[in-house]
Protein backbone atom coordinates (compact mmCIF):
# COMPACT_ATOMS: atom_id res chain seq x y z
CA UNK A 1 0.00 0.00 0.00
CA UNK A 2 1.60 3.13 -0.86
CA UNK A 3 1.02 6.42 1.09
CA UNK A 4 -2.48 7.00 -0.94
CA UNK A 5 -3.61 3.51 0.39
CA UNK A 6 -5.87 2.55 2.98
CA UNK A 7 -3.04 1.63 5.29
CA UNK A 8 -2.64 5.32 6.87
CA UNK A 9 -6.86 5.59 7.17
CA UNK A 10 -6.55 2.26 8.62
CA UNK A 11 -3.68 3.34 11.13
CA UNK A 12 -6.03 6.65 11.87
CA UNK A 13 -9.24 4.86 12.75
CA UNK A 14 -7.23 2.48 14.87
CA UNK A 15 -6.22 5.39 17.08
CA UNK A 16 -9.53 7.16 17.11
CA UNK A 17 -10.63 3.38 18.17
CA UNK A 18 -8.04 3.30 21.05
CA UNK A 19 -9.53 6.99 22.66
CA UNK A 20 -13.28 5.51 21.86
CA UNK A 21 -12.67 2.38 23.97
CA UNK A 22 -11.13 4.06 26.60
CA UNK A 23 -14.09 6.53 26.82
CA UNK A 24 -16.81 3.86 26.72
CA UNK A 25 -14.74 2.04 29.14
CA UNK A 26 -14.78 4.31 31.81
CA UNK A 27 -18.28 6.59 30.76
CA UNK A 28 -20.79 4.05 29.79
CA UNK A 29 -18.92 0.80 31.72
CA UNK A 30 -16.96 -1.73 28.52
CA UNK A 31 -16.55 -3.71 31.50
CA UNK A 32 -17.59 -7.43 31.78
CA UNK A 33 -20.85 -8.06 34.21
CA UNK A 34 -18.44 -9.74 36.69
CA UNK A 35 -15.41 -9.59 35.74
CA UNK A 36 -12.54 -11.83 37.05
CA UNK A 37 -9.98 -10.83 40.29
CA UNK A 38 -7.87 -8.24 38.86
CA UNK A 39 -9.71 -7.45 36.19
CA UNK A 40 -9.98 -3.76 36.77
CA UNK A 41 -6.14 -3.65 38.36
CA UNK A 42 -5.20 -5.06 34.79
CA UNK A 43 -6.75 -2.53 32.66
CA UNK A 44 -5.94 0.20 34.87
CA UNK A 45 -2.68 -0.07 33.22
CA UNK A 46 -3.31 0.59 29.82
CA UNK A 47 -4.82 4.01 29.32
CA UNK A 48 -1.47 5.91 29.23
CA UNK A 49 0.34 3.70 26.66
CA UNK A 50 -2.77 3.00 24.58
CA UNK A 51 -3.94 6.75 24.60
CA UNK A 52 0.50 7.45 23.91
CA UNK A 53 -0.19 4.70 21.15
CA UNK A 54 -3.46 6.16 19.58
CA UNK A 55 -1.82 9.59 19.01
CA UNK A 56 1.25 8.11 17.43
CA UNK A 57 -1.09 6.75 14.77
CA UNK A 58 -2.74 9.23 14.31
CA UNK A 59 0.39 11.10 13.99
CA UNK A 60 1.37 8.31 11.52
CA UNK A 61 -1.60 8.08 9.67
CA UNK A 62 -1.73 11.90 9.17
CA UNK A 63 1.87 12.06 8.03
CA UNK A 64 1.61 9.32 5.46
CA UNK A 65 -1.42 11.08 3.67
CA UNK A 66 0.89 13.81 3.70
CA UNK A 67 3.52 11.95 1.88
CA UNK A 68 5.89 12.35 4.39
CA UNK A 69 8.13 9.41 5.26
CA UNK A 70 8.26 10.00 8.64
CA UNK A 71 4.82 8.65 8.79
CA UNK A 72 5.94 5.58 7.61
CA UNK A 73 8.45 5.44 10.50
CA UNK A 74 6.50 6.36 13.39
CA UNK A 75 3.59 3.38 11.93
CA UNK A 76 6.37 0.49 11.76
CA UNK A 77 7.22 1.70 15.34
CA UNK A 78 3.43 1.35 16.49
CA UNK A 79 3.15 -2.31 14.97
CA UNK A 80 5.00 -3.63 17.51
CA UNK A 81 3.12 -1.89 20.33
CA UNK A 82 -0.01 -3.05 18.46
CA UNK A 83 1.08 -6.96 18.14
CA UNK A 84 2.18 -6.99 21.79
CA UNK A 85 -1.10 -5.08 23.20
CA UNK A 86 -2.88 -7.96 21.27
CA UNK A 87 -1.13 -10.59 22.45
CA UNK A 88 -1.13 -9.40 26.14
CA UNK A 89 -4.74 -8.71 25.68
CA UNK A 90 -5.39 -12.14 24.21
CA UNK A 91 -3.46 -13.98 26.72
CA UNK A 92 -5.42 -12.20 29.73
CA UNK A 93 -8.91 -13.17 28.34
CA UNK A 94 -8.17 -16.57 27.87
CA UNK A 95 -6.62 -16.93 30.86
CA UNK A 96 -9.10 -15.29 32.92
CA UNK A 97 -12.20 -16.50 30.22
CA UNK A 98 -13.18 -13.28 29.17
CA UNK A 99 -13.83 -14.76 26.11
CA UNK A 100 -16.36 -17.33 28.01
CA UNK A 101 -18.23 -14.74 29.88
CA UNK A 102 -21.24 -14.14 27.08
CA UNK A 103 -21.53 -13.47 23.06
CA UNK A 104 -20.61 -9.79 23.30
CA UNK A 105 -17.62 -10.13 25.28
CA UNK A 106 -15.54 -12.68 22.52
CA UNK A 107 -17.15 -10.43 20.06
CA UNK A 108 -15.78 -7.26 21.48
CA UNK A 109 -12.31 -8.62 22.64
CA UNK A 110 -11.94 -11.16 20.15
CA UNK A 111 -12.28 -8.72 17.46
CA UNK A 112 -10.23 -6.08 19.27
CA UNK A 113 -7.36 -8.67 20.14
CA UNK A 114 -7.50 -9.76 16.53
CA UNK A 115 -7.31 -6.79 14.69
CA UNK A 116 -4.49 -5.39 16.98
CA UNK A 117 -2.21 -8.34 15.66
CA UNK A 118 -2.96 -8.82 12.37
CA UNK A 119 -2.93 -5.12 11.57
CA UNK A 120 0.07 -4.65 14.01
CA UNK A 121 1.70 -7.64 11.39
CA UNK A 122 0.65 -5.85 8.07
CA UNK A 123 2.09 -2.27 9.10
CA UNK A 124 5.31 -4.37 10.45
CA UNK A 125 5.91 -6.32 7.17
CA UNK A 126 5.15 -3.35 5.10
CA UNK A 127 7.49 -1.05 7.28
CA UNK A 128 10.19 -3.76 6.80
CA UNK A 129 9.94 -3.60 3.72
CA UNK A 130 10.19 0.02 3.01
CA UNK A 131 6.37 -0.08 1.67
CA UNK A 132 4.97 2.72 4.36
CA UNK A 133 7.51 5.60 3.48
Amino acid sequence: MDKKGALPVLAILTGVGLILFWIGFFTVGLAPENPPPGYFEYEHSFPLPDIILALALIVAGVLMLRGNEVGGKIATVCSGSLIFLGLLDFSFNYQNGIYALSTAELLLNGFINLWCVLFGLVMAIKGIRGRLA
